[in-house]
């Protein structure tokens, strides 16, 4: 497997919390120059509409970059018309704009050299009880996604999960349920983007989930970051779970996925983004080095003995 690391280049710009902004912004030239400080890189996702609110001028600056684009990511939750939903809004003339967002990015993608535009739909879900008609969320959700699919064979629609945020119940808020509309819908170009913190988030095992994906034939991105399993801080990729990030490479790697990883990552706090998206990539590649040190044979063999005391040694030793 080789590891293609790409970065999503909004992260390079201004960052915050309610508390405090940790970066400032960025025009679109400053950020594309931050990628120039960044050795590993090899590719960038951008994000409609916040590269394109110039369409033309977006597009003639990310071609004239010579970056490779890995992927065109919506945003269906930022603008205020999607406050109350997009493509699950009550509203048909809003549902109808999130399919033409949509459909306007698979172009897009075309047009900058890439097969793939992946959504995370936040804003799609409910907060209270009795506050949304689920059957009827998931028939918009359903319909919307096999619309856009339909239009584009050759483009494909890589849908990401969320447990919450910015609904307190996304409506496709983890693997299961994004599997699930992957295999109603039929479609070869409809799949998902994985996102390990989002994974931990919804109390997943990543390497499990991630493997279920894989075999499904349904895995065609990949978000990594990390956080302590209660909220999605978005923080480098190994920094709370070690051995998940190695085994979830370890089965990407028996795979053979020759997909991009990208790295959905926030900056908090005494360091910057370059910094962290160089310690990133990094991390990544020290941790499926680690595969070598271990021994591919010798964690196929771990796996089918199903002694713990045994794999925890081995993983262990082999940092010494």
């Amino acid at each position: 497997m080789e590891i293609k690391h790409a970065v999503m280049i909004g992260l390079l710009g201004e960052q915050h919390d309610r508390f405090h902004t940790y970066t400032p912004p960025r025009s679109l030239s400053e950020r594309l120059d931050m990628l120039r400080e960044m050795p590993r890189c090899g590719g960038i996702e951008v994000v409609y509409p916040a590269e394109f609110r110039d369409l033309e001028a977006g597009v003639r600056e990310i071609r004239a970059s010579g970056w490779p684009v890995s992927a065109v990511n919506l945003n269906v939750k930022g603008d205020a018309h999607w406050r109350n939903g997009s493509f699950t809004s009550s509203d048909a003339t809003i549902r109808a704009a999130a399919v033409r967002d949509l459909k306007l990015c698979m172009d897009l993608a075309a047009d900058l050299g890439t097969d793939t535009v992946t959504c995370c739909p936040l804003i799609d879900g409910h907060n209270y009880v009795f506050q949304a008609d689920y059957v009827l969320q998931w028939q918009w959700l359903r319909d919307g996604i096999a619309e856009a699919a339909q239009y584009r064979g050759d483009i494909r629609l890589s849908l990401e999960f969320k447990i919450n945020e910015s609904r307190n119940y996304c409506i496709l808020g983890d693997t299961g349920r994004a599997l699930y509309l992957c295999s109603e819908l039929g479609m070869p170009n409809v799949g998902l983007t994985y996102d390990m913190g989002h994974a931990l988030v919804a109390h997943e095992s990543p390497a499990a989930t991630t493997a279920l994906a894989l075999q499904a034939n349904k895995l065609f991105y990949m978000h990594l970051n990390d956080n302590g399993g209660e909220w999605d801080w978005d923080m480098i990729p190994g920094a709370a779970h070690v051995w998940e990030l190695v085994e979830t490479l370890y089965y990407l790697d028996r795979h053979n996925w020759d997909g991009w990883f990208c790295y959905d990552l926030s900056v908090r706090s005494g360091d910057d983004a370059i910094a962290i998206q160089n310690a990133t990539m990094q991390v990544v590649d020290t941790a499926y080095a680690l595969l070598d040190r271990l021994g591919r044979d010798r964690l196929a063999a771990l796996i089918a003995g199903g002694a713990p005391h045994e794999a925890v040694t081995a993983l262990w030793q082999a940092l010494s």
